[in-house]
């Protein structure tokens, strides 16, 4: 059974940078992605992030290009978010997601997510 598990999340101020993680278990051959999404308070959840098994491909939202970075351990066991230049906006719940997809819309099965809290 597919497990994920995120950290990193925390407090930051607008300009500062966090690095989140997610440590999967459980991943096979039929799962080509793993991906990053988030739920900003009063929003639907949006992908912000993949990355793909071929290739490997990336894949961002426009909201994030630029600033953040989504990458792979060298087992591909743990997907990372590194992010910088953050504001109030992105301030929300980060899941990890692993399944496939296209693009940024990569999911299936789903972590509990960490809350990011950006202070102005």
């Amino acid at each position: 059974q597919v497990q994920l598990a995120e950290s990193g999340g925390g407090s930051v101020q607008a300009g500062g940078s966090l690095r989140l993680s997610c440590v999967a278990s459980g991943i096979t051959s039929a799962s080509n992605c793993m991906a990053w999404y988030r739920q900003i308070p009063g929003k639907e959840r949006e992908g912000i992030a993949a990355i793909y098994r071929r290739g490997p491909t990336t894949y961002y939202a426009d909201s994030v290009k630029g600033r953040f970075i989504i990458s792979q351990d060298n087992d591909k066991s743990t997907v990372f978010l590194q992010m910088s230049s953050l504001t109030p906006e992105d301030t929300a719940m980060y899941y990890c997601a692993a399944g496939n997809g296209v693009g940024v819309a990569c999911g299936g099965y789903w972590g509990q997510g960490t809350q990011v809290t950006v202070s102005s």
